[in-house]
């Protein structure tokens, strides 16, 4: 059932507020009334009105200090305010517009006059409550939609991992920690809290190229021949295209990372020896991630390095491999990080 627009009269002269109400409570409307701006301050903060006829001369709060309140305050500044006054000097009437009204009533009023301007202004306000509404409750659909389809595109680019474990199985849980070192460094660097998730599930598949590398070179035990290890260095690249043309900030993300996660600071990297900042921060990120956690795990062709020593060699690699900014905020998130490690053992 459609309820009544209720209207508040603020004036401090009771004469005033009767003549209103009597005229205006023979209408479809709800009349409330207050006698100072303080009275109608607070009765605004028990319950919004859908429109406010106020006078513009009261003691203490003058109906235009009252009207700069209202329209200050994100909570009551969508309320219309039709002052009541018999001021007409276009002066006054400019500052009360200024203020914030959206109409002036001149006393003594015409009863027609003032009903018509009345129902103008809460038609105008009821349907600028339905809009708002409708776009509240149309931005509710869209970020569930959104929450549903983000979550499907992180859960993509897991399965997209655990292909590339099934590949390389002694490599699972580096997926794990180096992703997670990833978003630590990330936040680290200034990155919003979507953006560091991103980063962390994006990179989780910084190695799917491999699934186009043979087994025989891939879980070969023994050191690599020049020619295997140029082999190797394509899974960059061909990890880059499978990720390509996804039309989605993860998937392009993803694609950045599997494609420059091999380049180094100096340049001397692959697939396209890029160097410095040329090289996006999530792959300089991602650099840092995967080789600590690489040389702290145990491989086919080597043992784990102690973290001591891994760290050591991120210092020596400092402008050289490494982007010398990510080096500083991994050592001084190092507790952080070594927590991740232990959480999630080989």
């Amino acid at each position: 059932m459609k309820t009544k627009p209720t209207i508040l009269v603020v004036d401090d002269i009771a004469t005033n507020i009767r003549i209103l109400e009597k005229k205006l409570s023979k209408e479809s409307y709800t009349i409330k009334a207050a006698k100072s701006g303080k009275i109608a301050l607070e009765m605004i903060e028990e319950s919004k009105p859908d429109l406010i006829l106020l006078d513009v001369m009261m003691p203490e709060m003058s109906g235009v200090e009252l009207c700069r309140i209202l329209k200050r305050n994100p909570r009551t500044q969508s309320i219309p305010i039709i002052f009541l006054t018999a001021k007409t000097d276009p002066e006054d009437i400019v500052e009360g517009f200024n203020a914030g009204a959206v109409d002036y009533v001149s006393r003594p009023f015409n009863h027609a006059e003032l009903l018509s301007r009345i129902k103008t202004h809460t038609e105008l306000k009821r349907l600028q409550d339905n809009l708002e509404r409708a776009v509240a409750d149309r931005t509710k659909k869209l970020n569930i939609a959104l929450d549903e389809l983000r979550g499907a595109h992180y859960e993509t680019i897991k399965r997209l991992a655990r292909a590339a474990d099934f590949r390389d199985n002694e490599t699972g849980m580096h997926i794990i920690r180096m992703s997670h070192f990833s978003g630590i460094l990330g936040k680290a660097m200034g990155m919003d809290d979507e953006a560091r998730d991103q980063l962390q599930h994006a990179s989780a598949v910084h190695d799917i190229g491999k699934i186009g590398i043979s087994d025989s070179i891939l879980l070969k035990p023994g050191k690599l021949t020049h020619e295997e290890f140029e082999i190797i260095k394509t899974h960059s690249s061909i990890g880059a295209e499978l990720l390509s043309g996804i039309d989605s900030d993860l998937c392009r993300m993803a694609e950045k990372i599997a494609l420059t996660h091999h380049e180094k600071w100096n340049g001397k990297g692959y697939p396209n020896g890029i160097s410095g900042t040329d090289i996006p921060l999530e792959g300089r990120i991602a650099a840092v991630a995967d080789v600590f956690d690489a040389l702290t795990s145990v491989r086919p062709y080597k043992k784990a390095w102690s973290v001591a020593d891994a760290i050591h060699m991120l210092i020596q690699e400092k402008g050289q491999h490494f982007d010398p900014d990510i080096v500083d905020l991994f050592l001084e998130n190092k507790e952080e990080i070594l927590d991740i490690k232990h959480k999630y053992p080989e």
